[in-house]
């Protein structure tokens, strides 16, 4: 039996971690990719959970709220994996907007579960987020600016789910000659 409780630390851990590597700022985005299936141990999208969804983004959305930082939680591969944002990010980056409403069985529970939660959900199909979080190996790169850099954390799984985390950089141009204000 897959403990709840500590899949709502765990990831809350994780984020936390996340966060501080990433120094994301206020009006950034976070994707998230997460296959709940893997997280209770299973192989990706045979067994989809709720309630694992559920617990998954209880830990996320307070933090996030808090530091007014976006949320996109990418959908299954039966929506294209299509993403669900806040109305106010999709406006401010200016993605456009697709017509569906994710379901346990066409989109994935977390995405099923966030939609249910932010205040005025939309999906679109493509964005550039400047950190990500994929639990259970969803593959969120493509929705990554570039240049990604992995973070490792103390927290290596999510559930039965592995845990990969990245951050963005700009990216270095110039050559041996120029100058550079981050790495």
């Amino acid at each position: 039996m897959i403990d709840l409780e500590q899949i709502k630390i765990d990831t809350k851990k994780a984020l936390e971690d996340l966060l501080e590597a990433a120094n994301l700022k206020a009006g950034q985005v976070l994707v998230v990719g997460c296959s709940t299936s893997e997280v209770a141990g299973e192989r990706i999208g045979s067994a989809g959970s709720l309630e694992i969804a559920e617990a998954i983004i209880s830990a996320l959305l307070p933090p996030l709220k808090e530091r007014n930082i976006y949320i996109a939680v990418q959908c299954c591969e039966h929506l294209n994996r299509a993403l669900v944002v806040e109305r106010e990010a999709q406006e401010k980056y200016w993605w456009e907007e697709v017509t569906v409403v994710p379901h346990q069985k066409a989109g994935g529970s977390l995405a099923t579960i966030t939609y249910e939660k932010l205040e005025k959900p939309v999906l679109v199909e493509e964005i550039k987020a400047h950190a990500g979080m994929d639990i259970g190996d969803t593959f969120i790169g493509m929705y990554l600016k570039k240049v990604a850099i992995p973070i490792r954390l103390e927290i290596k799984a999510i559930g039965n789910a592995h845990l990969t985390l990245a951050r963005t950089r700009p990216k270095l141009i110039g050559g041996e000659r120029a100058k550079y204000t981050c790495m």
